[in-house]
């Protein structure tokens, strides 16, 4: 097995810098958030609307995608959405979504058994990216903040964040916003042991009021240069990547079953 593995880097580093990336498309596993904290139209003031695309290359129907119109509390044990593995120390955290205009919440939080918010992906005005590690670092004083971005412009944009070493990038719209240092340690550790809530945090008043039709984590850190490629590209081309899509088949098929 050893042998295989290292064999199977060098083919990798080998490649053509174009194919990369597809490799890693095919062979990575996402974490699919939204289907792990199971959101659904049936739940009270979530609703199944368009998304980004109202009409897509290869597929008659819309883009779709869940709105949010009310307060509503998810959230699931970390555990599910790492049953077997830590949190990758490397990663990219994307989605797709339409906030309010002027929001300013996070629409995905992350903490520890402690009550720790170790990991939060605003939607804001210069929104914040929130990243603690296992040592309290970095600081909230030295949270990267990217200052030349409006993620809640009541438009859709598609954000990927890509952590690596100490530095965070952030992708809007495929296109490269700026990097920005992140003092975390050089042995950082997430714990899994704790909660995942959707929409805001933990004892904050304000919640995601808009759309969302993707969040994602992967353990790859070149994912979010990528995104609008592998995962959601421009309306002239098919989905590569629809969990939303398949869900209400299934919901759909399920129902058909018990008539």
């Amino acid at each position: 097995l050893e042998p295989f593995i290292c064999c199977h880097e060098l083919l990798v580093l080998n490649f053509p810098s174009g194919l990369q990336h597809l490799l890693f498309a095919v062979t990575a596993n996402p974490i699919d958030i939204l289907k792990i904290l199971e959101l659904s139209e049936d739940m009270e003031g979530v609703s199944l609307e368009a998304g980004l695309c109202t009409s897509r290359t290869g597929r008659k129907e819309t883009d779709l995608s869940f709105k949010i119109n009310k307060k509503i509390q998810v959230s699931v044990p970390t555990k599910q959405l790492f049953p077997d593995t830590p949190f990758p120390a490397n990663f990219s955290l994307m989605t797709t979504v339409k906030a309010v205009k002027g929001s300013q919440v996070f629409l995905f939080s992350m903490y520890d058994t402690q009550g720790t918010q170790q990991l939060g992906l605003e939607v804001a005005r210069s929104p914040v990216f929130l990243y603690e590690d296992h040592k309290g670092q970095p600081t909230p004083e030295f949270y990267p903040t990217f200052r030349k971005v409006n993620l809640a412009d009541g438009k859709w944009h598609r954000v990927a964040y890509s952590v690596e070493g100490q530095s965070v990038s952030l992708f809007v719209d495929c296109e490269k916003v700026d990097t920005l240092d992140l003092l975390r340690g050089f042995d950082p550790h997430i714990s899994t042991d704790g909660v995942t809530v959707f929409g805001t945090r933990l004892l904050d008043e304000d919640v995601f009021e808009g759309e969302i039709q993707q969040l994602l984590i992967i353990d790859e850190p070149g994912a979010a240069e990528t995104y609008c490629q592998d995962y959601i590209p421009d309306c002239d081309a098919p989905l590569p990547y629809d969990s939303i899509l398949k869900e209400t088949e299934e919901v759909s098929s399920s129902k058909s079953i018990r008539k």
